[in-house]
């Protein structure tokens, strides 16, 4: 009867170590539970935290875009005027080459035409070399 009692007692005994064992895994797995809860918060902070410095950055270099679109506007519109002058520029120059061409040509008739008329004295100053002769 003693064996009796001790082997129940042992289970008794075993049985409580296992309630005791059981309930420090379900706190341990509680504080995992907890730890891993909190991590996921933090991480999700941290996220949030990320998203939003991301975005204002975003806010920002749209804003730095913006303004330098304005400031190349206000140089274009500076610019215009500077182009406009080139082209008139460039216009006068065609005008000028386009008018010494014609200065040149005219030159070169004029010459060709004296220069017929050379030739035809220097035939005719032959020709008379040649009667002299």
């Amino acid at each position: 009867m003693k064996e009796a009692e001790r082997e129940r007692k042992g289970k008794r005994e075993g049985e409580t170590e296992s309630k005791r064992e059981r309930q420090r895994g379900r706190l341990r797995e509680r504080e995992r539970e907890g730890d891993r809860e909190r991590q996921r918060d933090r991480h999700a902070e941290r996220e949030r935290e990320g998203t939003e410095k991301k975005r204002q950055t975003d806010r920002d270099r749209k804003i730095e875009r913006k303004n330098e679109r304005g400031r190349e506007r206000e140089k274009g519109k500076e610019g215009g005027r500077d182009r406009e002058q080139k082209r008139e520029a460039e216009r006068q120059i065609k005008r000028e080459r386009k008018r010494g061409r014609q200065r040149e040509t005219e030159r070169q008739t004029c010459r060709e035409r004296e220069g017929g008329d050379r030739k035809k004295e220097t035939d005719r100053q032959r020709q008379k070399d040649r009667e002299k002769e």
